[in-house]
């Protein structure tokens, strides 16, 4: 008999299987002792997941992954991309930085930048798309997707072998570099949602600029922390590189983001539109935007 209490059984199933399904609803899956180091409600040991696997009928434990009982069939197709990540992350890892360098030297308004998704949570391949949270000045969001967007297509142009997918594929060059989640300064202090579904998002976000400003962030959102106190003492995985100049602020007045709204709009519907015979993918896009709901751009009307 293992030693836990019956209070501790319920408790640490409970959160081993939450945080299973907050991973499960992205698509990934991780072993024991990286799990652990993520549960909800503060880290575990791998001993601790392991026996929580072992006494919950809603857990299995398949290819060295933890997974929900009824995902078992999917288990293959889940460690082929935390085994391609191995391969493919470090690559991509390195363009990222040299991507977000340039971003922010043009868009002088962007205060944070983290990787999220795939690259984040390790299960990345090299047909994915790299997905950026970004934090802005106020009246800047629909500027900085286009930011994104612009020197996206053009840093995708030298990297049209890039493998794709039904998500990646564009006309012209791959989808490369993703704007996932971008939140205005004001939206922060304090987040509208502070559920445990926006507390994974930001402990899974890897700041690639603007630690500090992420991590006070942070802090300004105690509700994140009761649902993973990681998030208080993690290091920071990549440092803020030596600041770069910036193009001064000026250019870029706040009113501009009303002709940034209708540019940007009409790029996304192109988008969507070209997805309009594979429903596996738009049903993607809608899944992804539920997730990110009330923060999802163009879900608004145009004020114009």
């Amino acid at each position: 008999m293992i030693g836990h209490s019956p209070a501790q059984t319920s408790s640490t199933s409970d959160r081993v299987r939450r945080t299973v399904a907050l991973l499960a609803r992205r698509g990934f899956a991780l072993g024991p002792e990286r799990l652990g180091d993520v549960c909800l409600g503060g880290a575990l040991s791998e001993g601790d997941v392991r026996w929580a696997v072992a006494a919950s009928p809603d857990l299995t434990l398949a290819h060295d992954l933890v997974l929900r009982s009824s995902d078992g069939t999917r288990a293959g197709a889940i460690r082929s991309r935390a085994v391609a990540h191995h391969s493919d992350a470090p690559r991509y890892l390195e363009m990222t930085h040299r991507f977000v360098d340039t971003l922010v030297w043009f868009a002088p308004f962007i205060r944070s930048v983290s990787i999220a998704g795939s690259l984040a949570s390790g299960g990345f391949r090299a047909s994915d798309d790299v997905d950026l949270n970004l934090i802005v000045d106020d009246g800047r969001r629909h500027l900085a997707y286009v930011a994104v967007n612009l020197l996206g297509l053009l840093h995708a142009l030298r990297h049209r072998a890039k493998p794709v997918d039904d998500l990646t594929r564009r006309p012209i060059a791959p989808r490369l570099m993703t704007a996932n989640l971008i939140l205005e300064r004001s939206q922060c202090r304090p987040l509208a949602r502070q559920d445990e579904d926006m507390a994974f998002e930001m402990l899974m976000s890897q700041p690639v600029f603007g630690a500090d400003f992420f991590n006070e962030v942070v802090q300004a959102n105690p509700a994140l922390l009761d649902q993973f106190p990681q998030l208080e003492s993690r290091p920071d995985c990549f440092p803020d590189p030596a600041p770069l100049p910036r193009l001064p602020e000026w250019l870029f007045p706040a009113f501009l983001d009303g002709a940034a709204r209708r540019v940007g709009g009409a790029a996304w519907r192109y988008m969507q539109w070209t997805r309009r015979d594979k429903p596996e993918a738009l049903a993607r896009v809608a899944y992804v935007r539920a997730t990110m709901r009330p923060y999802a751009l163009f879900d608004e009307p145009d004020p114009t």
